[in-house]
């Protein structure tokens, strides 16, 4: 059973809270996932499965414009970090871990270098680096060369505009996506759906936050990382995994070769072991 809270922040915003414990609930171990873009931030059910199975409390969230959460205008990804120690404090949480995938990576990664004290690890699955990467193509290898992200290069109205008439590139996902989309993570495109539904505002603020200055170093991360990335990712491509990894101080690459964006998903449950392994 998970409960969903509305919780209000100082600045008078909403932020739809998503929590898998409940009275009976012994968990000594709290994860916050960071969902991708566009999502609800509502848990999905292979992840509340693996977390169920392994006694941990699974905590997730929607970002701004997602999912009942009060948009924020012009957010950067470090206020991820604000937004998560207000949700810690009313939840009296102490030490917890992160794990985010796609675009839930880098706010995970901001919640790790800005709450420091209370951040025990964090695993980053198919999530970007930042746009001011040294040494990368940072568009090199995305399917249709990243077309929503040089949209939001452009500014504000240049991505809303790519928005009102965007279709998905179906060469995106690999065969093994599709795969995991018809079967495992069907949930996924039933929640993307509804998040679409809602309107574009979210996943344009998080286009926008993605090729602007994210308001943290990933070289001030002290707690672990994992970074998971998938070999044939066309919407991450492989160069974004190996930079972090290059970058972050205490990294650990798992480099799925035969991956793609969505297939990466499926090592949400080890990643899960390795969090806890870190504490």
């Amino acid at each position: 059973m998970v409960s969903v809270q509305d919780l209000r922040l100082p600045d008078g915003r909403v932020l739809r809270v998503h929590d898998s414990a409940d009275d009976s609930a012994t968990s000594t171990f709290t994860l916050l996932w960071h969902h991708g873009s566009p999502q609800t931030g509502a848990p999905l059910a292979p992840l509340l499965a693996a977390a169920a199975d392994r006694g941990i409390r699974l905590l997730s969230y929607g970002r701004p414009s997602y999912g009942g959460s009060s948009p924020q205008p012009d957010r950067d990804v470090a206020s991820a970090g604000s937004d998560v120690a207000h949700l810690a404090d009313a939840l009296g949480l102490g030490r917890f871990a992160m794990m985010g995938a796609s675009g839930g990576g880098p706010h995970a990664l901001a919640c790790a270098a800005l709450l420091p004290a209370r951040v025990s690890g964090v695993a980053c699955l198919a999530g970007l680096a930042p746009f001011a990467a040294d040494g990368i193509d940072w568009f090199g290898g995305m399917a249709g060369d990243g077309a929503s992200l040089r949209a939001a290069v452009a500014g504000r109205a240049a991505r809303e505009r790519y928005e009102a008439t965007a279709e998905f590139n179906p060469e995106s996902f690999t065969a093994r996506d599709y795969a995991a989309l018809a079967g495992a993570w069907s949930s996924l495109s039933e929640d993307v759906g509804l998040a679409a539904a809602a309107g574009g505002d979210g996943v344009i603020a998080d286009d926008l936050a993605f090729v602007a200055p994210w308001g943290f170093s990933v070289a001030d991360i002290t707690a672990p990382v994992l970074i998971v990335q998938g070999g044939q990712d066309r919407v991450v491509p492989p160069a974004h995994g190996d930079w972090l990894l290059r970058h972050c101080r205490r990294a650990e690459l798992w480099l799925r070769p035969h991956d793609g964006h969505i297939s990466i998903l499926d090592a949400c449950p080890v990643a899960m072991d390795w969090l806890r392994a870190q504490v």
